[in-house]
């Protein structure tokens, strides 16, 4: 499942320098990029590991978390998904949107308001985008059979950002229970048991 929108929590141990942001997000990005582009014709209607979408659901899911993001910083509606049009074109367009702004030094430190709080923008690319877009791309390869190996950065960046605000991330539109990580799992299962998923 997706990562919700919980009310205000403490997010100060973590720092969000705009170059490494912008780079972590650039490799994220193209990692979902791939699996986008690498999806069967006959596997967007295949379930995922989020029971109740489809690939098709999720991509969009993907698509516009990015431009409610993109919103929140322009102050403006989001942009609407169409489920059923062009879901590569319309994340080609999301991603573009979230590299601009981060190109850009004033619009990237723009604190903007919403999810977790009142933050800079360029913080709530490098925590909550990244994370949930890394977690999907999981989701995205194992439904479609591409490979499911994630950024080992982005992993230890989103169980820095995941593991302190645990309890909110529960219930019905967030993570499913955590699962108890096998002995000597690496990182990328700990994080994918963290948010409800059995690799």
């Amino acid at each position: 499942m997706s990562i919700p929108a919980p009310g205000v929590c403490s997010l100060t141990g973590m720092s969000d320098n705009r170059s490494e942001v912008s780079e972590r997000y650039r490799r994220i990005a193209d990692g979902f990029t791939a699996r986008v582009e690498g999806v069967p014709s006959e596997h967007w209607s295949a379930r995922t590991p989020c029971s109740e979408w489809n690939v098709r659901d999720l991509v969009a899911h993907v698509v516009g978390t990015h431009w409610r993001v993109g919103a929140a910083l322009d102050q403006r509606d989001p942009v609407e998904v169409d489920p059923n049009g062009d879901l590569l074109r319309q994340w080609r367009d999301a991603r573009a949107a979230i590299v601009a702004a981060l190109d850009d030094e004033g619009r990237a430190s723009t604190v903007v308001s919403g999810m977790f709080g009142d933050q800079p923008f360029v913080s709530l690319v490098g925590r909550l985008l990244c994370a949930d877009t890394l977690v999907h791309t999981w989701d995205l390869a194992r439904a479609t059979g591409q490979d499911e190996r994630l950024d080992p950065d982005g992993v230890a960046r989103a169980i820095e950002f995941l593991t302190p605000i645990d309890e909110p991330m529960r219930g019905p539109r967030g993570f499913a229970p955590k699962i108890t990580p096998p002995a000597g799992a690496d990182e990328q299962t700990k994080l994918l048991n963290f948010c409800g998923r059995a690799p």
